[in-house]
């Protein structure tokens, strides 16, 4: 075989070849070894390594998250809900690669928010997106914030919140993390989103202080309706949470002006 092999090869090119291969074989073993070594699934999911580990671990994150769905969905199930295409496979793509429990129940709340009697309903397509983005320790100062922020609705029946300023070490437990610049960090990503920040109607912006180790971080409408979806709940947060009307600070009762000489 090997002779055959030489007989073609006319312009003796072939021991470049087995030389470029041989490279080219060392180089993708090397990269193997390093990415084992700083993240096992991605180097097993790239072939580097056995595909078989990558996917039981893939496979239990997904597992995890439609168990928690199906929960969610409970008795509408035999209901004939349906949810998009789209919406399915972005969910179970992108949240399989999370094992962080709290990324989890959101990713599993937006399936079961997307089984609707609508199979064209793609609108959570939104959070989906807004999700892809967030950090873990993003995702817990969402959530506590949605929870604890004094919520309202305006006369136009939005969903709004209060301010909520909580103390950096504080937020730091919230957050689970130990370094104050990366809670910064954090904090400015969430504004730029425009999940954080204002309060109310016409208040301030969020993230820490400038002098002080306190920060804002009242929830945005977007935040409130992330929350909301992600407790697999099909209306809003108005809704959710029953919220009550709150009149904008500085707009009073209007009275009459009564003519000259009345009393």
């Amino acid at each position: 075989m090997k002779t055959e092999n030489k007989s073609l090869d006319i312009l003796g090119v072939q021991p470049i070849s087995e030389a470029i291969n041989t490279v080219t074989q060392g180089c993708v073993q090397g990269a193997g070894a390093f990415l084992s070594r700083i993240c096992l699934p991605a180097a097993e999911e790239f072939g580097f390594l056995l595909r078989d580990k990558v996917e039981v671990w893939r496979a239990t994150n997904l597992e995890k998250i439609v168990q928690e769905s199906e929960r969610l969905v409970g008795s509408r199930i035999d209901q004939g809900v349906c949810a998009h295409p789209r919406l399915v496979h972005e969910i179970l793509a992108n949240g399989s690669w999370s094992d962080d429990d709290a990324i989890q129940q959101i990713w599993a709340g937006l399936l079961a928010s997307s089984c609707t009697q609508n199979s064209n309903d793609d609108s959570n397509l939104i959070f989906v997106n807004i999700l892809k983005q967030l950090t873990s320790v993003q995702v817990r100062i969402i959530n506590y914030a949605c929870e604890n922020a004094p919520k309202f609705r305006t006369k136009t029946g939005l969903p709004y919140a209060d301010e909520i300023s909580v103390g950096a070490e504080a937020l730091l437990k919230i957050a689970q993390i130990d370094n104050f610049q990366r809670l910064d960090r954090e904090l400015d990503c969430l504004r730029m989103l425009e999940l954080i920040g204002a309060g109310g109607i016409g208040g301030q912006g969020g993230g820490l202080e400038y002098n002080r180790p306190i920060a804002n971080i009242c929830p945005s409408g977007v935040a409130l309706h992330l929350f909301v979806k992600a407790k697999g709940f099909l209306g809003n947060p108005v809704e959710f949470w029953n919220l009550e009307e709150k009149k904008p600070i500085g707009e009073e009762k209007s009275f009459a002006v009564k003519p000259k000489g009345e009393s």
